[in-house]
């Protein structure tokens, strides 16, 4: 079974309904099987502590699920153009993977949501790839040809799926980003079966 997480943090719901798009995506290929994560939010008290179980909603990931991963597919809120601290804050964290060289030659593709049409969603994409194309991560991201995105008046980018939310963040989803988001999703887990896990 070819296992790809899908990690990713969500303040309001958008970004996990995205990331369960992109679950779908992923599942609709033989074989394969997404991983949900999330993370904890990041507090500005140093003493404050999220529980090692959230509440509610999909688990906290661990770095251990990288090693565990034959494909990531990462998506963030966009804050001010720029991938969301609590993301940044897990990937922080992750030098004893890069190192290792955990995540080299897995694919990875990634995915945002922003209030508006014109909130930062290509340059909070192509922040994200940032960390993962020095993890030596080959990124996959979605093609003009045979998709939404020539006519998309929504959401969805080259670089990777997305949403429009609305200033009060509860825009529907339209069937483009649908489309778009479960898209990405089966490509990524369509080339980690392509990679099988060989190295480039």
């Amino acid at each position: 079974m070819t296992a790809i997480l899908v990690l990713y943090y969500s303040r309001h719901g958008s970004v996990a309904e995205l990331a369960a798009e992109v679950a779908r995506g992923v599942e609709s290929m033989d074989d394969c099987e997404a991983l949900l994560r999330t993370v904890p939010p990041v507090s500005p008290v140093s003493e404050a502590t999220a529980p090692s179980i959230p509440a509610s909603g999909d688990i906290y990931a661990e770095t251990a699920d990288l090693a565990r991963c034959d494909g990531l597919v990462l998506g963030s809120p966009t804050r001010f153009g720029t991938i969301a601290s609590p993301l940044k804050y897990f990937f922080d964290q992750t030098a004893p993977d890069w190192l290792a060289g955990t995540l080299k030659d897995k694919p990875a593709g990634v995915f945002t949501s922003t209030g508006t049409q014109h909130g930062g969603q290509e340059s909070t994409l192509l922040g994200m790839m940032l960390p993962l194309i020095h993890h030596g991560m080959v990124m996959v991201g979605i093609p003009f040809s045979g998709t939404p995105l020539s006519h998309t008046r929504t959401g969805g980018t080259p670089y990777g799926a997305s949403h429009v939310a609305g200033s009060d963040g509860n825009a529907p989803f339209s069937e483009d980003e649908v489309r778009l988001a479960r898209l990405l999703g089966s490509r990524v887990a369509n080339a980690a079966r392509r990679l099988g896990g060989e190295p480039l």
